[in-house]
């Protein structure tokens, strides 16, 4: 089950700065906490040099445990910003048990003067901030924070990274002795890269001994301020006296990086097309954006309005998780749209409609915090919604509605981005290095990698065509608002949806077929959506007037959701099938070998599709994942949800059923 993960309980001393109630600890020190961030951090990593030696297109990886006001984040993003060269990364990790609500951050950081342009463009994006992986990102992609949110011996496990600099920041050993053990410590060996450095402003011989033992070499350096010594070192490799980390699975391995141009065809123009080329063009990617039709979004995407928000188990599934970390990653990237036309942060009400509903939303309410979801009754969901409801039900206040071509089109407006409009891939061809986009015999274009991100339509491509996605024919209706339909304040949800008005409309829906392919509006799906908004809310429906409106007059659009048999989008790089199944032939034997060949890629080409009805929140996360495949960065979910949603998991379990195994 997905634990809790409640936000800091501070107490302010007279000075205005804060201590932690659940560890009786200072987040800095009483003296300088600037200066000793500076020092004990900053200068014994040698980040000044190593920022100044990064070349365009280099990457430096900061890991940490203990964000808490986030000071030492804020004093690396500012050296890094006073000496990389422009195109140069930061990407930062850390673990935080207990982040601090916006409002604290707030407090606390107020006082830096110094870095306030930082902390205000940090406070921008710190919205969202639950369980698991949140992905923020800063300074238009250069800056990128991961913060695994939880427990540090039950995130850092998931983190596939190679850390160049750890920063150790815990509350005090005495204070919070969970976070300096040998497990923690063989944790962060496990994740430095060859020759990463480590310090930390304490020097308590046992915590100098756990670290060495884990394969660091630690050394006493003179302290600051009252901390007479501090430590600091640097990673030597693995113990040989101590069992190696169990490999990654070949299969599931990152394929060779990309060298020479960095240049990427991404076919489709809808939210997984265009997420993915903001995501590769933020890495200094040359992407040219292949779609179709005349303009972007035109399929599924083009809806006028979407729902944010998140539907969830209660037992911290892979789905779950996912999309938990892209719930926020999205919200997060709404700051930037404009609120009321391109998206509304108004709450999304589930109502309780059925005692098997209630009954999940109770497990819900459970599992996680109130800031994310909760329960009303029934008088306080009519108040939220601001007309009669007969059912309460459970409210996600960050969740809202979305314009997914606002959306769309933002992510597309990279100056490294090139759309081309017109242009109907039928089929893909190597030469010398390149990937070529054929309709025909006119070539389209060509680069060094390609991504499939047609939704179901990658299946015309043989490297793809056994992927078992299927489409769902998906239909809405847009109703006129009136006066008394503008009370409607937040997203209602039972069967459907309804959102309130955007642009003087309604968005009504959606309708579930599987067996039609006929994309033309019918009046029996705008019938079915009208009985769906009675089930929602009798009043509603007379405040719209929507039983006078002549069906014929109905206005709508279909489209095509695309979905896997699990619900989990597929995302990642893609095998040679026949190889594939070659090379791992013994699986069908045991499936518990591991045949030590490595993977047949089809070198550079990739796929983000299947995200079903919740490609709002898993659409641009997986972007951000398919663009850590490529650029062999560190990932921004758990590795054992990336694995779920790899590509090579249905190869993967059709040679395992092969062997009788579950």
């Amino acid at each position: 089950m997905t634990s809790v993960s409640p936000n800091a309980q501070l107490d302010w001393d007279a000075e205005g700065r804060p201590h932690s109630r659940v560890f009786d600890d200072v987040y800095f020190s009483d003296q300088s906490g600037l200066e000793e961030t500076r020092y004990v951090f900053l200068e014994q990593n040698r980040l000044r040099e190593r920022f100044a030696a990064l070349k365009p297109g280099e990457r430096l990886v900061i890991g940490e445990t203990g964000f808490g006001t986030g000071l030492n984040f804020l004093c690396a993003w500012q050296l890094f910003e006073q000496h990389a060269c422009a195109d140069a990364r930061l990407h930062f990790i850390s673990v935080e048990k207990y982040p601090l609500t916006h409002a604290d951050l707030q407090r606390a950081l107020a006082l830096w003067p110094q870095l306030q342009p930082f902390a205000a463009r940090l406070l921008a994006q710190y919205h969202a901030i639950h369980p698991g992986f949140q992905r923020l990102l800063l300074d238009s992609g250069r800056v990128t924070l991961t913060l695994l949110i939880g427990d540090a011996m039950e995130q850092l496990p998931q983190l596939d990274a190679q850390v160049d600099a750890w920063f150790l920041d815990g509350f005090a050993p005495a204070k919070n002795p969970d976070m300096w053990t040998a497990e923690l410590f063989a944790e962060l060996a496990r994740l430095a890269a060859p020759g990463s450095t480590i310090s930390t402003f304490t020097s308590t011989g046992w915590v100098r001994r756990l670290i060495n033992a884990a394969g660091f070499k630690m050394k006493r350096t003179p302290g600051i301020g009252h901390k007479w010594e501090i430590l600091r070192g640097e990673f030597l490799g693995w113990p040989a006296d101590t069992a190696a980390p169990a490999p990654i699975k070949p299969w599931f391995a990152r394929p060779a990086p990309v060298y020479g141009e960095r240049s990427a065809l991404v076919i489709g123009g809808g939210l997984a097309g265009c997420t993915t080329a903001a995501s590769l063009a933020a890495r200094g990617w040359r992407v040219q954006l292949l779609e179709r039709h005349a303009g972007l979004a035109e399929e599924a995407s083009g809806n006028p309005q979407g729902v944010l928000y998140l539907k969830l188990s209660a037992h911290g599934t892979a789905l779950s998780q996912l999309i938990l970390s892209g719930f926020g990653h999205t919200r997060r990237l709404l700051e930037h749209l404009h609120r009321g036309v391109d998206w509304d942060g108004c709450g999304v009400l589930q109502l309780a409609f059925n005692a098997k509903e209630a009954e999940r939303q109770a497990q819900l309410a459970a599992a996680f915090s109130p800031t994310l979801l909760h329960v009303l009754d029934p008088a306080q969901a009519q108040a939220r919604a601001g007309v009669a409801l007969e059912h309460g039900g459970l409210f996600f206040p960050e969740g809202g509605w979305v314009h997914p071509p606002a959306l769309c089109e933002w992510q597309a407006r990279h100056p490294l981005i090139e759309v081309l409009q017109h242009r109907d891939v039928l089929a893909l061809q190597q030469v010398q290095g390149q990937w070529q986009a054929l309709d025909g015999d006119t070539v389209l274009a060509s680069a060094s990698v390609v991504v499939l991100a047609g939704a179901a339509e990658i299946k015309r491509f043989p490297a793809s065509a056994e992927l078992p996605l299927k489409r769902i024919r998906g239909q809405i209706t847009r109703l006129p608002q009136t006066v008394a339909s503008q009370a409607l304040a937040t997203v209602v949800c039972a069967e459907g949806y309804v959102a309130p008005p955007r642009l003087g409309e309604h968005t009504l829906g959606a309708s579930f077929d599987f067996k039609s392919d006929d994309l033309a509006p019918t009046h029996a799906e705008h019938l079915g959506n009208l009985d769906m908004l009675r089930e929602i809310s009798e009043d509603l429906t007379q405040r719209l007037n929507a039983d006078q409106l002549p069906v014929e007059q109905l206005q709508g659009r279909a489209a095509f959701r695309c979905t896997s048999p699990d619900y989990l989008p597929i995302v990642g790089p893609l095998a040679e099938r026949g190889a594939f199944d070659q090379a791992y032939a013994a699986l069908r034997k045991d499936a518990r070998q591991i045949p030590a060949t490595a993977c047949p890629w089809l070198d550079g080409l990739y796929i983000n599709s299947g995200h079903g009805s919740r490609g709002l929140v898993t659409a641009p996360l997986c972007a951000e994942l398919l663009a850590a495949w490529l650029d062999n960065e560190p990932l921004p979910l758990p590795r054992s949800v990336a694995e779920a949603c790899h590509p090579n998991r249905f190869a993967l379990r059709t040679l395992i059923r092969g062997s009788g195994a579950s």
